[in-house]
């Protein structure tokens, strides 16, 4: 199994969160920072939205979506995103609609690279 590059320490974290160029929905918030290495991911689910089996879960879907979707981002960026507690009981399809919404408001997605349509 390949794994990707993830953002896992806090100080990674806070520069993205302090570039301040974010956008969020119903489900999700996304903040980005243009990065000159790989794409990288950090996802940020609060203890006010479940317990850890629910957070676990959120974190996988958003993690899966990632994976599916990231050859379509066209530029390599550092990006967090924060799982909202109204996406507790939302499915793969919520989660990945959520995500390419938000992709489309930054600007970060090619619509005619490989992978499924895009829908907003």
């Amino acid at each position: 199994m390949k794994r990707f590059h993830s953002i896992k320490k806090n100080s990674d974290f806070q520069k993205v969160y302090n570039h301040k160029r974010s956008y969020g929905n119903k489900y999700l918030v996304m903040y980005i920072l243009p990065s000159e290495a790989d794409t990288r991911i950090g996802i940020s689910v609060s203890k006010k939205v479940g317990n850890s089996v629910v957070r676990h879960r959120l974190t996988r879907l958003v993690r899966e979506v990632f994976r599916l979707n990231k050859d379509r981002l066209n530029q390599t960026l550092d990006i967090v995103v924060v799982v909202r507690a109204t996406a507790k009981d939302k499915g793969f399809q919520e989660i990945e609609s959520a995500f390419l919404h938000l992709c489309g408001k930054h600007n970060i997605i090619s619509l005619h690279a490989s992978g499924g349509t895009f829908t907003a």
